[in-house]
Order: C-alpha cells, then structure tokens, then sequence
C-alpha cells in the first residue's frame, strides 16, 4: 500500500538551516517546502496545504510566537519550535500557544525526524473518526466537544483551546 508524501514548511530565516533541513528530511521521504519569514508563508499557505509547520522564533518580521499562535488559530496545523531560544521560560511560552513541540538549536536531525514523525502520527490519531462519537459531538455537563471542527463550547458559546488542550479533552471523552 503506497501513502502519500507529507508535505512539510520550514519557516527560517537561516539559509543553511533551510538547506539542511530540506536536504535531510527530503530524503526520509518527505516532500519539504523553505520560506524565510511569516509574510512568505503567508503567501505558501495561501495556495498549498502542509501537514506540519517547522517554525523558528526569531524571525525578521513578524516572530514565530505571534505565527504559530495565529497557525493554531486558523489553521490547527502541527506545530514543531525550532529556535536557539533555549530557556525554560521560551520552551513553556511556545508550548503553551500551541506547539506540538520544542526543539533547541543546535540540534540533532535524527531528533528533529523522530519528533516529526511523533507528532504527524499523534494527529493521524486524532483525526481517525472515534467509534464512540456520534455525529462527531461530545457532550458532557453543560459542554460540548466538536470533534471535526476542534473545538469546545458551553451554552453555545465557543472556548478557545490549544492543540493540546483538546487532544487530552478528547482523549479523556473517549
């Protein structure tokens, strides 16, 4: 059984970062697309669908805290950090807006490929229809679990929620 290539965005602004990881990860099979700030993934995004988004923090621009919060927003895309912003407090901040992971420069390519696939396999997980939904909505107490559209609501009104976030709240309905 032949299964499509996934097709991953690197968002940095260091040339050799972008040829190394194109060059790496393209040949573990995976079809990988470079820009160097948010504006030109903007434009990528606009016209091409990724199944996961490698994104530095320090970026000319825009910075990668204020892309990744608006990737999770609008696109509930995989998100993986990859920054030299290495502190404890940088790897909670860019967790906490919805990162899927953090991963702290320099790094080791085998690391960044074993976390790729991690992630890209927690979201296949996910997105596999749940034998115990019916319609694709948990409900529980005065809330409301919309498995296809990601996300929570109580009384009808909408509560915002990271990626994680509604991972464990779904895993725990199930």
């Amino acid at each position: 059984m032949k299964t499509q290539r996934q097709r991953l965005l690197v968002v940095d602004d260091e040339p050799k970062i972008r040829q190394l990881l194109e060059k790496y990860l393209s040949q573990e099979g995976y079809i990988v697309e470079t820009v160097e700030d948010g504006t030109a993934m903007d434009r990528y995004l606009a016209n091409h669908e990724v199944d996961l988004v490698i994104l530095d923090l320090m970026l000319p621009g825009e910075d990668g805290l204020s892309i990744g919060r608006r990737l999770n927003h609008q696109n509930n895309l995989p998100i993986i950090i990859l920054s030299a912003r290495g502190e404890e407090l940088d790897r909670i901040v860019g967790l906490e807006m919805g990162a899927d992971d953090y991963l702290v420069k320099p790094f080791n390519p085998r690391e960044l490929l074993a976390r790729i696939r991690s992630v890209l396999r927690r979201y296949a997980q996910e997105n596999q229809p749940a034998a115990s939904t019916t319609g694709h909505i948990l409900t529980f107490g005065p809330f409301s679990l919309d498995v296809e559209k990601h996300q929570l609501s109580r009384d009808h009104q909408n509560i915002p929620l990271t990626t994680g976030e509604f991972t464990l709240l779904r895993v725990f309905l199930e």
